[in-house]
């Protein structure tokens, strides 16, 4: 993405910040997600805290919103499977309302929005890729097929491998961000825990999570 952010935002205060969480509250569940998403073509997936609990077989705790990766290339594709709604551009405690693609260049995170209420039903993350090679943002050398990286629940609800949610949850270890880890550690494999072992050894050296892998 851009690192020139366009004008026209709508700048929030910290109190509008601690106050999303009231736009966020009739927020979809990852089941309802892919039934509105079922049939699209572009490899999608639940990211987040959903993923991580998706993974783990049930919900763990409260979600203030929910978020999906897909192809920075297909949201077009996403756009479609939601007439009447709004996308906004988000990032850098802004908001771009209406996106436009200046805005889409510049920002990642897209969110969708009831324009009726105002509030804020899903969180689209429109992520770097390489036809069907997904590339992390943070390390555009961490490159996967998105076959290896998008796991499905047994209902058939595609979600992020743990180990690529938990390296994403690395850079700030909020409280939400440790119980997912100290939650979710436990059921990976061994050769997952290796993989979040060396990712995270690659984009965060010396991280404190290491000596629990």
């Amino acid at each position: 993405m851009s690192e020139h952010l366009p004008g026209d935002a709508v700048e929030l205060s910290p109190d509008e910040i601690e106050n999303l969480h009231a736009r966020w509250s009739s927020c979809w569940a990852p089941s309802e997600v892919a039934q509105r998403l079922a049939g699209v073509d572009a490899p999608w997936c639940v990211a987040a805290g959903w993923a991580l609990d998706l993974f783990r077989g049930g919900q763990t705790r409260a979600h203030g919103d929910i978020e999906i990766a897909i192809p920075a290339a297909s949201f077009p594709e996403v756009v479609d499977r939601f007439p009447g709604y709004v996308f906004d551009g988000v990032g850098s405690g802004r908001i771009w309302e209406d996106v436009t693609p200046e805005i889409l260049a510049a920002v990642h995170q897209t969110w969708l929005r009831e324009p009726a209420t105002g509030n804020y039903l899903l969180d689209v993350f429109r992520e770097p890729h390489d036809g069907d090679t997904w590339i992390c943002r943070r390390d555009e050398r961490i490159r996967f097929p998105y076959g290896d990286i998008i796991h499905h629940t047994p209902d058939g609800i595609p979600y992020l491998a743990p180990e690529l949610v938990l390296l994403f949850k690395a850079k700030h270890v909020r409280q939400k961000d440790q119980a997912d880890f100290d939650a979710t550690v436990p059921h990976m494999s061994p050769a997952q825990r290796d993989a979040l072992a060396e990712l995270v050894a690659r984009v965060h050296p010396g991280h404190r999570w290491l000596a629990d892998l």
